[in-house]
């Protein structure tokens, strides 16, 4: 009974954004994951992207957090503050009929951050709560016949992790995550700056260089933004011009990384799997994925055709969403497969 009239909700818990999924409606929070509180009260003064307009800005009685670093929850009180916050706006009266809540969590995680996640959605209000991988999550939002017994590989590049999977009949064959995102490719454009240009920026500014002229590929043309910080050396504010040349150059070893990982999986994926991939394809999710150029530069460096799914930076959302829809097809798939076996 109360699965018929209770709310199904998948929720992305990202390092960089919240997004919520209700069976029914769809998409219904894309935030930040960022909470404002005060100091010594903690009591929450903003949530999502008002907090994240204070993040770096501050006064010395609000401090704005970042509960989540590396796919993990870093602060529990403040993120269940927050996803408390963000369910209560989009679901007024869940605390009488307690929905049930899939979260996509990465695969590299432990026991102990694993357990994090739920203890932190039962203190939100959940009524149940499940946690699944999150490129499990994503091959179901982007919508991925997983059930087959044929080979799927998924990238998924989060803010804070990625991981890449080879999934068939439902479950992962063979899995690699590193605890390197979006974040990673900020950090090493604020780097870049601060060594070549002596300018400090902050994470902001990083964030908006790779979005407006991040590249991992050459382009044919040659993109400038114009940026402000701090000089290294006066302290002094400066105006500087950056083009989407240097900011690749920032990007090479995240970017590196990453690819070495799909490599690495590739290598491990029996070959008959991998033979499926090859005529299939590598689906890439994520905001991580939406990299001007990636999707090319992989696709060169593997030799293996790449598609970016339709709704990169919502498909963990959708696929934790439909959770419970899939898993029906997933327990056909197996009652199938163990009496053909025996």
């Amino acid at each position: 009974m109360f699965g018929k009239i209770s709310k199904d909700i998948g929720i992305d818990l990202g390092t960089c954004n919240t997004i919520i999924y209700i069976r029914g409606k769809g998409i219904v929070i894309n935030e930040p994951s960022v909470v404002a509180v005060e100091k010594g009260t903690k009591k929450v003064m903003a949530v999502g992207a008002e907090a994240k307009s204070m993040l770096y800005k501050t006064p010395g009685n609000i401090i704005a957090i970042r509960p989540l670093r590396d796919g993990v929850i870093a602060d529990l009180e403040s993120t269940e503050k927050m996803i408390r916050y963000f369910i209560s706006k989009v679901i007024p009266r869940y605390r009488f009929i307690k929905p049930r809540m899939v979260i996509g969590i990465p695969s590299c995680i432990t026991e102990v951050e694993r357990r994090a996640v739920e203890e932190s959605a039962y203190k939100a209000g959940a009524r149940e709560v499940y946690v699944i991988e999150e490129s499990r999550a994503a091959a179901i939002g982007a919508d991925i016949p997983i059930w087959e017994p044929a080979g799927h590989m998924v990238c998924d590049i989060g803010g804070g992790t990625t991981e890449i999977s080879v999934i068939s009949l439902g479950g992962m064959v063979v899995t690699n995550a590193i605890r390197l995102g979006g974040d990673e490719f900020d950090e090493a454009i604020i780097k870049y700056v601060r060594s070549v240009h002596n300018l400090i920026i902050g994470p902001n500014i990083a964030e908006r260089l790779k979005i407006e002229i991040g590249n991992a590929s050459p382009d044919k043309t040659i993109e400038k933004v114009e940026i402000k910080g701090t000089d290294a050396i006066t302290g002094l504010p400066r105006r500087l011009e950056i083009d989407s040349v240097e900011v690749r150059e920032a990007l090479k070893d995240p970017i590196v990384q990453i690819i070495d990982e799909i490599k690495a999986t590739l290598g491990k994926t029996p070959p008959e799997l991998a033979a499926d991939i090859v005529e299939r394809g590598i689906v890439m999710t994520g905001g991580g994925s939406l990299l001007k150029g990636l999707p090319k530069l992989i696709s060169k460096e593997t030799g293996v055709p790449v598609i970016l799914a339709e709704r990169p930076l919502e498909c963990v959302a959708l696929g934790a969403g439909k959770y419970f829809e899939n898993a029906k097809g997933f327990d056909s798939t197996h009652s199938i497969y163990d009496s053909l076996n025996g």
